[in-house]
């Protein structure tokens, strides 16, 4: 049965401070009677931890007292953490849905130490980059600990109505004892949790207000390279504007994303470009409508201009090359989303990127000469996402890129489906996606579908999918697709448990299978078959592993040419892992892989372990090691005439990294990164092949010199020392350090000592930057004018 809980009018706001001593509190209704949801599903809550909570409302905002009762008292862990980091602590979890339709949710979490954290709830996936303007705090005594929670009704979305009716969850984890409680029961075994959402009622007269805020920023520092200084400063403003009670525009002019992390590079020498997660706040908040099916990779803007390398390589002879932007500039962008009452989620978003161009000077008469890399370009989505109260749903997405002048356009769109029998025992998922490239000499239409049905309701669950594109597939202007012209078809069938059993709180095994084949022309490129096993103990000790199977493997990639392939033999590959328990002072994460061809000298293995120790509630660290090393594999080099040459490599990495960070307060923090990666490549003398048609390698006589030596050596180091203050809601102060440097070079016989001491030997970027951004709230502003 849907509990329910009717909130209540008061006329005075309480003081969010944590100690629940406000008069309002007193006399409001209980919610009570909490049931565990793991890991013995369904059991009532403990005598001696119970929960409870009320909730009032004043024309303005929404306020909630929660009190969470435990006998050791003042003796609760704290760990203090950041915005948006859940600790291994005990907390809270509200879960609010203003327009009730079982899919779309926002999540406020509140920690012992005061700590806060918000994310943008679908289904089970919990975005964290998503953040709202609210507040909270808490106290102790030596019956429990209690949260005092405010969220101001500018930072929801609501329908107009005489009465707000709300679906809400209430939950609370309990570090000390390894258990989960929910306000309104949930069944893990059926559906998803936020279908067991209660109801939050007798919200009544409340007008949306108008919600618009600005955040105006300013940044400055200075570079320091080869010597030379070279300042900076910036300054720029976001604007969040509710259009109506659903619809939020978001703008961002002038952006600045000096200060964001640096990523994760890697020497890569395989087929496909390396991709990197999104860092910049505004391609992160807010934008699950946009990721729908999959067609935007936000790093297209302001990526590496199209002709950045074509600029390099059309050097003439006496020329130098003066400038060469490597990233395009991102004049301004903006979205619109929201959701109608009847559940129609609209999105669009729309981005400009500046003209860049590379400069030449002739070295003989001084002439400048200029080439356009990247030309004025626009990138904007559009989509529709209509949701059902099964939690099923149809969308539409639409994907533009127009780019000024002699480049090419592209137009990408797609029907996707989700949907749910009754009592969400099956769902059935599709897509239907179609590309069209506009070259500067012809049009290019590709198709792309996908069908999925699974078993979604018990302890034993099974599965059946397909994925299809044709060979003119591409998406790759505003998404990212490595792949097209294949018919795969997929199986999978697992076994899980929901209640403990012996010691295990959950495990799940896996069995599944693919089979995977060329479109045109039609033939096999790989069968594979493997199984899974993930297990949690109640003394949340976690591991697992898996073995797979595969049949010999036309790689139609690695030649780089259109239609031809290497033979690649069959091959075992596992791996196994484990985790221990988080919320002790030590913990540590570590996993083995080992790749086998058989009939083969082709062998791949890794490990990584990444330990992490916490010296107070305040102070924590983590050190993450990698080594892996890969042996004899046939790999590409070069095209000599009507050759593909490929030869016999080795490859070594070692990558380290090491995180520090101190949490003053639960707004304040010194953090500290930084990060080495080193790998080399060598190829065996004299072990050079030819690609003959049938994907086989014969010798080939292969010269090597300095212009076509394809052995690299790659180094790279990142340090960041970061402070951030978090003065005031959405308001903050952070100044940043950062010095990297990295080599890329054909020594192969360096170690890993040499090389190190090579790479420090070059000269290292420093930089220094502060950046202060503040928020206004429209609604406070008006109130200090009036």
């Amino acid at each position: 049965m849907q509990k329910s809980y009717d909130a209540t009018r008061i006329t005075v706001e309480p003081l969010i401070d944590g100690q629940l001593t406000d008069s309002i509190w007193n006399g409001l209704p209980v919610g009570d009677h909490f049931s565990m949801l793991a890991p013995r599903n369904g059991d009532p809550e403990r005598k001696t931890h119970k929960t409870e909570f009320k909730i009032a409302y004043t024309d303005e905002a929404l306020f909630i007292a929660a009190y969470m009762y435990d006998p050791l008292g003042t003796s609760i862990r704290k760990e203090y953490t950041q915005r948006d980091n859940v600790p291994q602590t005990d907390y809270i979890v509200l879960d609010l849905n203003t327009y009730n339709d079982g899919e779309n949710q926002t999540r406020f979490v509140v920690t012992t130490a005061g700590g806060m954290a918000d994310a943008r709830m679908k289904a089970n996936n919990q975005d964290y980059d998503f953040n709202v303007i609210w507040d909270a705090a808490v106290s102790m005594d030596n019956r429990g600990w209690y949260a005092e929670i405010k969220i101001p009704f500018s930072s929801l979305r609501f329908p107009k109505a005489s009465e707000q009716i709300w679906s809400m969850q209430l939950g609370r984890i309990i570090s000390s004892l390894n258990e989960t409680y929910m306000w309104s029961p949930v069944d893990k075994s059926v559906g998803i949790i936020p279908h067991y959402n209660g109801l939050l009622k007798n919200i009544r007269n409340i007008d949306p207000p108008l919600r618009l805020g600005f955040y105006p920023f300013i940044s400055g520092g200075t570079d320091y390279y080869k010597g030379k200084f070279k300042g900076f400063f910036n300054a720029g403003m976001d604007i969040k504007y509710g259009i109506n009670d659903a619809f939020t525009l978001d703008v961002t002019l002038v952006p600045d994303f000096g200060q964001t992390a640096y990523d994760e590079i890697e020497l890569n020498l395989g087929p496909f470009e390396q991709t990197f997660g999104e860092k910049r706040a505004f391609f992160t908040e807010g934008t699950e409508l946009f990721n729908k099916g999959n067609l935007f990779y936000s790093r297209r803007i302001g990526a590496t201009p199209l002709d950045y390398y074509t600029a390099i390589d059309e050097t003439s002879n006496g020329e130098e090359l003066l400038e060469n932007p490597e990233e395009t500039t991102l004049l301004n962008a903006f979205k619109i989303s929201g959701r109608t009452e009847a559940g129609l989620g609209i999105g669009f978003f729309n981005a400009i990127t500046a003209v860049e161009r590379a400069r030449y000077r002739n070295t003989e008469t001084g002439e400048i000469r200029e080439r356009i890399t990247s030309p004025l370009t626009n990138f904007n989505i559009f989509v529709l996402d209509q949701q059902f109260k099964n939690r099923s749903s149809i969308s539409f997405v639409n994907t533009n890129v127009l780019r000024d002048g002699n480049f090419r356009d592209a137009n990408v769109s797609a029907g996707l489906f989700d949907l749910y029998t009754k009592g969400s025992a099956f769902n059935i998922s599709g897509e239907a996606k179609l590309s069209d490239l506009h070259l500067t000499t012809s049009d290019q239409l590709g198709f792309a579908s996908q069908l999925a049905v699974q078993r979604s309701k018990g302890r034993f669950r099974y599965g059946l999918a397909h994925e299809f594109a044709d060979r003119n597939f591409d998406i790759n202007d505003l998404g990212v697709n490595f792949t097209n012209n294949y018919n795969n078809f997929f199986w999978n069938t697992s076994y899980q448990i929901f209640e403990p059993q012996g010691p295990f709180n959950q495990y799940k095994i896996e069995l599944y299978g693919n089979h995977q084949r060329r479109y045109r022309p039609s033939m096999a490129v790989r069968t594979g078959f493997g199984s899974r096993f993930t297990a949690v103990t109640t003394q949340r000790f976690s591991f697992g592993g898996f073995l797979d199977f595969n049949t010999p493997y036309r790689d139609f990639f690695e030649a780089r040419t259109l239609d031809r392939f290497i033979l690649y033999p069959e091959n075992f590959i596992g791996d196994v892992w484990i985790s221990t328990d988080y919320r002790k002072r030590f913990a540590i994460d570590s996993r083995f892989l080992m790749s086998q061809f058989i009939n083969s000298n082709f062998k791949k293995f890794r490990l990584s372990t990444t330990p992490r120790y916490r010296f107070t509630d305040q102070i924590s660290v983590q050190y993450a090691f990698s080594f892996e090393k890969e042996l004899n594999r046939d790999s590409y080099v070069a095209h000599q005439e009507e050759e593909i040459i490929f030869g016999n490599r080795d490859r070594v990495s070692l990558e380290n990294s090491f995180q520090a960070i101190y949490n003053i307060t639960t707004v304040q923090a010194v953090s500290l990164s930084f990060r080495n990666f080193w790998t080399v490549a060598k190829f065996v003398n004299d072990k050079y092949s030819r690609l003959q048609e049938n994907g086989v390698l014969t010798a080939y006589d292969y010269s090597v010199n300095e212009e076509n030596n394809p052995n690299a050596r790659f180094n790279i180091w990142n340090l960041d020392l970061r402070y951030n203050w978090r003065f005031a809601p959405a308001s903050e102060l952070s100044i940043l350090y950062r010095n990297g440097v990295s080599i890329l070079d054909t020594q192969k016989d360096s170690s890993f000592a040499e090389s190190s001491d090579y790479l420090f030997s070059q000269p290292l970027k420093h930089h220094l930057s502060i950046r202060l951004v503040y928020y206004f709230d429209y609604n406070n502003l008006k109130r200090i004018f009036e």
